[in-house]
């Protein structure tokens, strides 16, 4: 993975149809998104349960862009190098799933994976300033993490140009992860975000019959989104 700041849509497969991931992979990569995202939830930290490190190796095979996973897992340190083995390549973890981030970041490091660090809507964009320098990538949620097709907070906004202003030049991608929309997208764009996550705004009213639709839809995303970032 080479840094740059340029638009990344990278689409859940949260949406996808569970039955297919193989196929649907295939399909939003031909169809041009850029990372594919892996939201991995515990039923503990997040009121919904859904992969595991076995699934992600299981797709690993049909993934040649980049590996996203979203670990909304608490606890997640004994379960990184499973997550690591399975293929990540990029391991993104709460700031608010342990007491020490710090150690987890380090773990994540530690295995040779890109390390990322969320944010809830309630969390500040400051509790991420002690951290940074140990994060490739922040990841805030623009809705409450748990389930799909919620709706964009946007006081979220300000978070990320709060962010952008701490980053300043350093090689860190700002990911927005909930209700991303061609509506939605330029906002966060302008604000500085460079990673878009989008589960229900790729996958709606397409499928791996129809291909084409998820096409268009990152090609929307992604065109509202750059229109805002230049």
């Amino acid at each position: 993975m080479t840094f740059d700041r340029s638009i990344k849509i990278a689409p859940s497969i949260l949406s996808a149809d569970f039955a297919n991931f193989g196929q649907e992979i295939r399909a939003i990569e031909d169809q041009g998104c850029d990372w594919v995202h892996v939201d991995v939830m515990d039923g503990h930290f997040v009121p919904n349960l859904t992969f595991g490190p076995a699934m992600c190796k299981a797709i690993r095979p049909h993934i040649r862009t980049v590996m996203d996973v979203h670990l909304m897992i608490a606890p997640v340190d004994p379960y990184i190098e499973a997550f690591a083995e399975a293929g990540a390549d990029v391991i993104t973890a709460h700031l608010e799933a342990g007491p020490h981030i710090h150690r987890t970041l380090q773990a994540i490091r530690a295995t040779g994976k890109k390390s990322g660090i969320a944010i809830n809507p309630g969390t500040p964009a400051e509790a991420v300033a002690p951290v940074l320098d140990l994060v490739d990538l922040v990841c805030v949620m623009t809705v409450n993490p748990g389930f799909g097709g919620q709706k964009f907070i946007h006081s979220q906004i300000d978070k990320v140009l709060s962010l952008r202003k701490m980053i300043d030049d350093r090689p860190i991608h700002i990911e927005i992860d909930g209700g991303i929309t061609p509506e939605t997208a330029p906002l966060v764009a302008a604000a500085g975000a460079d990673v878009l996550v989008a589960g229900s705004g790729v996958f709606s009213g397409g499928s791996v019959a129809k291909p084409d639709v998820y096409g268009q839809n990152i090609a929307a995303i992604r065109a509202a989104a750059e229109a805002a970032q230049s």
